[in-house]
C-alpha cells in the first residue's frame, strides 16, 4: 500500500530511540523525510547514521524541549534544514514515577514540563506550516491515562491531557484540514521499559513473563514497530477521514478481559 508520504517532512520528538526511532524508521521507509528532535545527541546521531547508510534522508535537531522558546528554536532549525513541515509526532516523554504520596509540587510541575508542555508549544510553533500543508498531528499517549498505574501522577496527568488535546485540536483545526489523532500504547518493550524492569524488580524476567501473561492477544509485548505502523498510517492520506480518535495498539490489554487464556 502506497501511503503517499514521499518527501513529506515529519517531525518526531524523542525520535532517537524506542517508539520514536521505530516511527522514524517507518517514515523513512515510506519515502518521508523524518526529523528527530531529541536531547540525546549521541543516540540521535546513531539513528540518523543508520538511516543514511540505508539510503534514506533524515535530519536531527538536538534540543531539550523545556520551554516555548526552545520549541520555537527547534522549528526554525527544521525549516532551515527542510523548508517545510507536514506532520508532528508528539512522542517524547518518560514515566518518571512522580506520585501523589511520594511526589512534591515541584516534581509534579517538572513532570508536566517534560511530558506535556512541549506538546502544546511545539504544535503551536508548527501550526503555520501544518496549516499551509494541511498536515497532521499524532500524539503518543499511554494506557496510564485511562487505567491508572499508581505512583505516577505527573505522567498520567500529562498523557490524559494529551488525549484531551487530541480531541480539542481536532475540533479547533478541522477547518484547516489538519487531522489530529492519538495512539494509546500499553506494554511496549523499549529500552526504557527494560530499564524500568531491571531497576524496580529483583527478578525482571519473571516480572516480564507475568505482564506478558496478562496481554490477551499472543501473551506478548507490543513491539515499537507495531506502534509505528499505526502512527505512520494515521499520518498518511490513507487515513484521510480519521481525526479526533484515540487508537489502542495493545493486544487487547486495556479493553479485553485479562483473565482470558
Amino acid at each position: 500500500m502506497d501511503l503517499n508520504l514521499n518527501n513529506k517532512v515529519m517531525v518526531v520528538t524523542g525520535g532517537a530511540s524506542g517508539i520514536g526511532a521505530a516511527i522514524v524508521g517507518r517514515l523513512a521507509a515510506e519515502g518521508a523525510v523524518p526529523v528527530i528532535i531529541d536531547k540525546n545527541g549521541s543516540a540521535g546521531i546513531k539513528t540518523i547514521e543508520h538511516l543514511q547508510n540505508e539510503g534514506f534522508t533524515a535530519h536531527l535537531v538536538v534540543m531539550e524541549l523545556d520551554s516555548a522558546e526552545s520549541c520555537q528554536t527547534a522549528v526554525k532549525k527544521i525549516l532551515q534544514l527542510t523548508g517545510r513541515i507536514d506532520g508532528l509526532f508528539n512522542n517524547a516523554g518518560t514515566n518518571d514515577s512522580v506520585g501523589l504520596e511520594k511526589g512534591t509540587p515541584e516534581a509534579f510541575l517538572h513532570s508536566l514540563k517534560q511530558n506535556l508542555h512541549h506538546c502544546y508549544f511545539l504544535a503551536q510553533a508548527c501550526l503555520p506550516e501544518l496549516k499551509r500543508n494541511r498536515g497532521v498531528i499524532i500524539n503518543i499517549s499511554s494506557k496510564t491515562a485511562v487505567t491508572g498505574q499508581g505512583g505516577t501522577s505527573g505522567y498520567a496527568a500529562s498523557k490524559g491531557a494529551q488525549l484531551a488535546l487530541t480531541r480539542e485540536w481536532a475540533v479547533e483545526l478541522r477547518e484547516s484540514g489538519i487531522r489530529v489523532n492519538a495512539i494509546v500504547p500499553s506494554e511496549v518493550m523499549t529500552p526504557q521499559y527494560e530499564s524500568w524492569l531491571v531497576e524496580n524488580f529483583p527478578k525482571p524476567s519473571e516480572k516480564r513473563k507475568n505482564i506478558e501473561s496478562k496481554i490477551p492477544l499472543g501473551h506478548r509485548f507490543t513491539t515499537p514497530e507495531e506502534i509505528a505502523d499505526m502512527a505512520v498510517f494515521l499520518a498518511s492520506e490513507r487515513a484521510s477521514h480519521i481525526t479526533g480518535q484515540h487508537i489502542y495498539v495493545d493486544g487487547g490489554y486495556v479493553h479485553l478481559d485479562r483473565a482470558l487464556k
